[in-house]
């Protein structure tokens, strides 16, 4: 089992704040360091400093880090271009030594849009997955040769399909709820399916629905990684568990039920039914990011526990 540190800076966190937790997240042995890829806060946060974008933040770790994955839970089809898009991965993957991870999504946060002035199409499960085969078609063509393509969202005529990542090809994460065109998609293109805050029942279904899916395309099932996201809030006795849920918010019964919260033993038991329920990473949601003694812990008392 993999553990994966992933954070929401749209709630309030600058570049250095979020550096500080990707140099925690290498020297304390977690596998990778995500982000989410959104412009406004959500719920009762202000927001404070302000939004960074995913794309420039992991450039920028790219250069400060040098063993972790990095990538976005998830980047918004609606955000970018697929072409640009394209460019700046495989600019960022150079960067990092081939490093980089793209988790795609269609996107779904229409005030964001509103806020920062992007359109915000009503037909976005198309434009996705144009942008998923425009991606991996440009990366995926011989160097010297041109890609063109004529969707009804997109086209590209005579592309030279450059830059090329250092990866020979860079993982695709595709995840999601949806119980036909996600899976659907999941086969054609990810190299890795992940669940979002799920029951390790729910996630299991979904994880099935995913490896039909693969076979019907006439893929393996196993060749794809599959993974959670969960919120996570660790303490070593009820006293620390509800201050850190206090500070990002969140009722503890709340994260029991429907993260990984409590004693690190608590945690542990949890994280094993996801495992018998098919997950091999699961990406920690980290809401507090200025709390670096629960990285330590976790990395202490969790991640050393697991197989």
């Amino acid at each position: 089992m993999k553990l994966r540190i992933f954070t929401e800076p749209q709630q309030g966190a600058d570049y250095d704040t979020l550096l500080a937790v990707a140099k925690a997240t290498e020297e304390l042995g977690f596998d990778a360091f995500f982000r989410s890829d959104h412009y406004l806060a959500m719920g009762g946060s202000d927001g404070l400093p302000g939004p960074t974008d995913a794309w420039i933040t992991l450039a920028g770790l790219a250069r400060e880090t040098s063993r972790i994955r990095l990538g976005t839970l998830m980047t918004a089809a609606t955000f970018r271009l697929p072409g640009p898009l394209a460019i700046q991965v495989a600019q960022v993957d150079a960067m990092s030594g081939g490093r980089i991870e793209l988790g795609l999504g269609s996107g779904w946060y229409e005030e964001e849009h509103a806020a920062y002035g992007i359109p915000f199409p009503e037909e976005k499960l198309g434009r996705l997955e144009e942008q998923l085969e425009i991606v991996t078609g440009l990366w995926s063509t011989p160097a010297g040769e041109k890609f063109s393509h004529e969707g009804r969202h997109y086209r590209l005529t005579d592309s030279p399909a450059l830059p090329k990542p250092a990866q020979r090809k860079v993982p695709v994460v595709i995840g999601g709820h949806g119980k036909v065109r996600t899976p659907r998609l999941a086969a054609r293109f990810a190299d890795e399916f992940n669940m979002p805050f799920a029951s390790p029942v729910d996630t299991e279904r979904q994880f099935a629905r995913v490896r039909a899916a693969a076979e019907q395309q006439g893929r393996s099932p196993d060749d794809l990684h599959y993974s959670s996201a969960l919120v996570v809030c660790v303490g070593k006795d009820d006293a620390e568990v509800a201050r850190r849920a206090a500070a990002i918010g969140r009722d503890v019964a709340e994260l029991k039920e429907h993260g990984l919260a409590g004693s690190p033993a608590a945690v542990v038991e949890k994280i094993g039914q996801y495992e018998r329920a098919g997950v091999s990473r699961i990406y920690l949601q980290i809401l507090d990011p200025r709390d670096l003694d629960h990285l330590q812990l976790i990395s202490d008392q969790v991640r050393t526990q697991l197989p």
